[in-house]
């Protein structure tokens, strides 16, 4: 939320002639968190707004194709892109990461580029955000030029951030379900006092009042707990105390979505987990069995998320024995095995109808609907599945 922020600002007030990238690391996402991955982002947000640097990337496509941004070397690759860019531009360049920390493969190298470019270049001015783990501050400190900002240090300024954030989402209440004033207050009072410098949980307990009616709305407020391991264990609590059936499915869910190494699809949904009889093509149903876990998950178009990082460390925290009642490995083999078992009903010949065995891939236009979007994930993650469940796993004893 912070660096949202920050962006938007510079995005407003800097010149025309100022280049912004941002990246967001999410370590629950396997596409967006490793140090590849952010240079990868990084070089095409700097290329996108200015299409003449695009022959440092043309020198390295040149020598190799395009495999040398995809194989195990893509990291040298990339650094050297992204050096010869900054070394390139004497603009005023700003790189943002967000949530450092999420970044699982290849952080210190990641760390040890933006120290060293931080120091090379001044016109570039890195801007990364992260939890406070002494690895990262440490190699950090070896720029020559930084300013460090510890929120924990500036709690008046959080406040006062996570004030006007409340003000705006409680603004959008008051127009969506037309609170009189002392609603309106009353609102914004239990939210300012309860907070606690967290946006999350501001943005959490909103979005379970607009499913409130506005007659329950004071009575129902006063339910969410303050601080966000508190609103977790009250959305926990709230699992368990639903219908047996929605509840296992819940937590069965939940239980997926922390082991995957991306986030999942609604059409992948029945190749993870047991859905009741006619819900497995039926994405209304399918919508309402993640909104029975709380705010726990997020459906952006049709992938399935967990929130937060923040949620996914309380549920494997806290949670363990609702979402893996009988051992993580046995979530594991479950994957693997209906993994195989929807593999095998979907694959067939030619399933794109190509004819050719020869086809380019490159030229393959994948037909809509597409007979393998329900089985992606599983085809992408079925042979790491059997890695962690098979090698020394008890379930080969």
């Amino acid at each position: 939320m912070l660096l949202c922020g920050i962006i938007d600002e510079l995005t407003k007030s800097a010149p025309d002639t100022t280049t912004i990238a941002f990246f967001f690391c999410q370590a629950t996402d396997v596409r967006i968190n490793h140090a590849t991955a952010v240079l990868r982002g990084l070089i095409f947000m700097l290329v996108d707004q200015q299409p003449s640097l695009i022959s440092h990337i043309r020198r390295q496509y040149d020598k190799a194709g395009k495999q040398v941004f995809e194989d195990v070397n893509a990291w040298e690759a990339l650094s050297e892109i992204l050096t010869s860019i900054l070394g390139d531009s004497l603009q005023t360049t700003y790189l943002i990461i967000d949530a450092l920390d999420e970044c699982t493969t290849g952080l210190d190298r990641l760390l040890e580029l933006v120290a060293q470019q931080s120091s090379a270049c001044p016109h570039a001015k890195w801007i990364v955000s992260s939890r406070n783990w002494p690895a990262i501050e440490e190699t950090l400190d070896a720029a020559t030029q930084k300013t460090k900002l510890w929120l924990e240090l500036n709690e008046a300024s959080v406040t006062e951030a996570v004030a006007f954030f409340i003000r705006y989402k409680v603004q959008k209440l008051t127009e969506k379900k037309k609170f009189d004033n002392s609603t309106r207050d009353a609102v914004f009072q239990y939210l300012l006092s309860n907070a606690h410098g967290t946006f999350l949980w501001v943005a959490l307990v909103c979005e379970k009042l607009t499913k409130v009616p506005k007659r329950n709305i004071r009575k129902k407020l006063k339910e969410f707990p303050s601080g966000l391991d508190e609103l977790y264990k009250r959305m926990l609590s709230q699992i368990n105390e639903s219908d047996d059936d929605d509840a296992r499915l819940c937590k069965s869910l939940l239980g997926v979505v922390t082991t995957v190494y991306r986030p999942i699809m609604l059409d992948e949904l029945a190749s993870c987990i047991n859905l009741p009889e006619g819900v497995a093509d039926d994405h209304e149903s399918l919508e309402e069995i993640i909104g029975l876990c709380g705010s726990f998950l997020t459906l952006r178009g049709r992938t399935i998320s967990l929130v937060h990082q923040s949620a996914k460390d309380f549920l494997l925290r806290e949670a363990v024995q609702e979402i893996f009642p009988d051992g993580e490995d046995i979530v594991h083999y479950s994957i693997f095995s209906k993994s195989l078992g929807a593999i095998s009903r979907t694959l067939r010949r030619d399933i794109y109808s190509l004819l050719h065995p020869g086809y380019p891939v490159n030229q393959v236009n994948q037909p809509h609907p597409d007979p393998l979007a329900s089985i992606r994930i599983v085809a992408q993650l079925a042979f790491s599945f059997a890695i962690t469940t098979f090698i020394g796993s008890r379930l080969l004893a």
